[in-house]
């Protein structure tokens, strides 16, 4: 299908849910999906972010100046999922216990305000990816209206490009979370202590990057169109230093260099199938 039709009946989806609430993250799918909805329904949409420790405080305000400058309503939703030990236990289902606390928190949230729908940034391409969320999505009902248009990651990164939206090439940003190896529990203090040193290296001029969290060892992937310049001497010390002074023991650069999701790597077949299938 040709991207104005494809276009077009993201428009008629939007508009046939009558109102909806709008999971935002500030990521380019769930922006355009947002921005996309108030085009199509205007004030009975409004967008929802979910504010947490495990989100960024600069996600957080990057997320809602991309909504103030385009007039799109939104609402900041607490989220309590570090207090649910089963997300506290960072298991292959993490992602699952987080997406369910958001969605039955924006469930809630939809009935005590009178909108019809739930909707979240899904796409195409997001479907054959390890992402235990969209369990939890399907269980609360909620819709995916990319999907339903048939959209690509790029080809929303397109649409998004010729509207004019800034996030049209946002590198990919998820949860921080996502940084801390499996199996070691999930804390306020070791997502302070990641989200610092992504900071820190984006200070030194790094833009797509990860701090891998494993306890006392801070394992760096850097884009390989950005790793050159982490590979010299000054570079190095000037790196290590940024992630010592934030109380890691032992620093060290991932020579793959950055890649989404490396953290699954070392799950095995079988905790990824069932969310897969």
């Amino acid at each position: 299908m040709p991207l104005r039709e494809k276009s077009a009946a993201l428009h008629n989806t939007l508009l046939e849910l009558g109102s909806v609430l709008v999971a935002y993250s500030g990521g380019t799918d769930s922006a355009f999906l947002a921005y996309a909805a108030h085009r199509a329904l205007g004030d009975k949409m409004l967008a929802v972010i979910a504010d947490s420790a495990s989100l960024p405080r600069t996600e957080l305000a990057t997320a809602l100046a991309f909504t103030a400058e385009h007039n799109i309503p939104t609402h900041i939703l607490t989220t309590n999922e570090l207090d649910n030990p089963d997300y506290q236990r960072n298991d292959s289902q993490r992602c699952y216990h987080c997406k369910d606390e958001l969605f039955t928190q924006m469930e809630a949230f939809r009935v005590a305000s009178g909108f019809a729908h739930l909707a979240y940034g899904m796409n195409l391409d997001d479907r054959s990816e390890f992402r235990p969320g969209q369990q939890a999505a399907a269980l609360h009902h909620a819709v995916a209206p990319l999907v339903t248009a048939q959209l690509t990651k790029g080809e929303i990164r397109t649409l998004a490009r010729e509207a004019n939206l800034h996030v049209w090439d946002k590198p990919a940003s998820a949860c921080l979370a996502s940084r801390v190896e499996y199996g070691r529990p999930v804390t306020r203090e070791n997502l302070n202590q990641v989200e610092q040193a992504e900071e820190a290296l984006r200070a030194l001029g790094f833009r797509q990057l990860r701090v891998r969290y494993h306890g006392d060892l801070a394992r760096i992937e850097i884009d390989r169109t950005e790793l050159p310049a982490a590979l010299n001497l000054d570079a190095l010390d000037r790196i290590t230093a940024a992630l010592r002074s934030l109380g890691f023991l032992y620093v060290t650069l991932d020579t793959q260099g950055y890649r989404s999701g490396s953290m699954n790597d070392v799950l095995p077949t079988s905790a990824i199938l069932p969310a897969a299938k």
